[in-house]
C-alpha cells in the first residue's frame, strides 16, 4: 500500500506512535487523515499541527468506534486504512484488580474487534481495505512485569491473524505493528521492570516506528517489526519453548532482583 491519496484513521493519535503516524501520513500525501484520541485537546493539537481532522473516541467502547467510522466515511469518504493504534499498560500481575484487566482487554483487544466489526462489511463491499493494528513485541514474546499487557497483546495478534486468514481473499489486508520500547508516555518510567525489559535492545523514537510502518505497508507485511531482532527471538522461542521460559524467568529475576 502507498499512502498517497488514501483516507486514513489513526486512533491514539494525540501522542507517541499515533501522532508520529499522522505526521508521516500527511507528509506522504494522504488525502485525508483523521487524528482520533480519547483526549479531545490532544487530538485537536495533532490535527492543528499537521493539518488534518480531529475526532474524539474512546476505542474501548463499540459505540465510539462505530461513530468514528461512520462520521469519517460520511464526511471524508471510504476509509482505506484504519490504524487501530490506541493502547495502554495496566495489570502488572494476576493480583491486579479486575478493572485493570478489563480496561486492558477493552482497549488492547476489543478496539480491534470493534473496528473490524464496523469496517469489514464496508471493505468487503468495496473489494479492498487495510487494517494496521498496533500490538507490541510483547504480543509475540510476552512482557516481564506486565501480565495483562502481554496477554492482551497476544490476543490482539491472534485476532489480526484471524481477520487476515478469513478475509484475505476478499481484498482485506492486515499488518500488526510490533515494536519493543518506543519513547512515549507509556515508557517514561524507566525504573519499571516491564519498561526495562522492553528497552533491553534500546529505545527508539516514534518517528522511527512511523518509518517502519511506511516500509511495512509498502510490502504489505503481516508483521511490522521496528526492532528486527524480534524475529530471531520468536524463532528461539518456538525452537525450544522450555529453554525460552527458563531464560525469561532468569531475565525476570535479574530485572526485579528476586531470588
Amino acid at each position: 500500500m502507498q499512502i498517497k491519496d488514501k483516507i486514513i484513521v489513526v486512533t491514539g493519535a494525540g501522542s507517541g506512535i499515533g501522532r508520529a503516524l499522522v505526521e508521516r501520513f500527511m507528509a506522504e500525501g494522504a488525502r485525508h487523515v483523521i487524528a482520533a484520541d480519547i483526549n479531545e485537546d490532544n487530538a485537536a493539537k495533532t490535527a492543528q499541527d499537521f493539518g488534518c481532522t480531529a475526532m474524539t473516541a474512546n476505542v474501548g467502547r463499540d459505540a465510539d468506534v462505530k461513530q468514528l467510522i461512520e462520521r469519517t466515511e460520511d464526511e471524508c469518504g471510504p476509509i482505506d486504512l484504519f490504524c487501530s493504534n490506541a493502547g495502554l499498560g495496566a495489570g502488572a500481575s494476576e493480583q491486579s484488580p479486575d478493572d485493570e484487566w478489563q480496561i486492558s482487554w477493552d482497549v488492547n483487544v476489543m478496539s480491534h474487534v470493534y473496528a473490524a466489526r464496523h469496517l469489514v462489511p464496508r471493505m468487503i463491499e468495496r473489494g479492498h481495505g487495510y487494517f494496521l493494528n498496533t500490538a507490541s513485541a510483547a504480543g509475540l514474546l510476552n512482557q516481564v512485569g506486565g501480565a495483562a499487557y502481554g496477554v492482551t497483546k497476544h490476543a490482539a495478534i491472534g485476532f489480526g491473524e484471524w481477520i487476515a486468514m478469513t478475509y484475505k481473499h476478499k481484498g482485506i489486508k492486515v499488518s500488526m505493528l510490533c515494536p519493543q520500547a518506543v519513547r512515549t508516555a507509556m515508557t517514561a518510567n524507566t525504573e519499571d521492570a516491564g519498561v526495562s525489559a522492553a528497552a533491553a535492545d534500546g529505545m527508539i523514537e516514534p518517528e522511527a516506528v512511523a518509518q517502519s510502518v511506511i516500509e511495512g505497508l509498502a510490502e504489505e507485511s503481516f508483521l511490522i517489526l521496528p526492532h528486527p531482532q524480534v524475529i530471531d527471538y520468536m524463532q528461539r522461542k518456538t525452537e525450544n519453548y522450555d529453554r525460552w521460559i527458563g531464560g525469561m524467568n532468569k531475565f525476570h529475576r535479574i530485572l526485579t532482583g528476586e531470588q
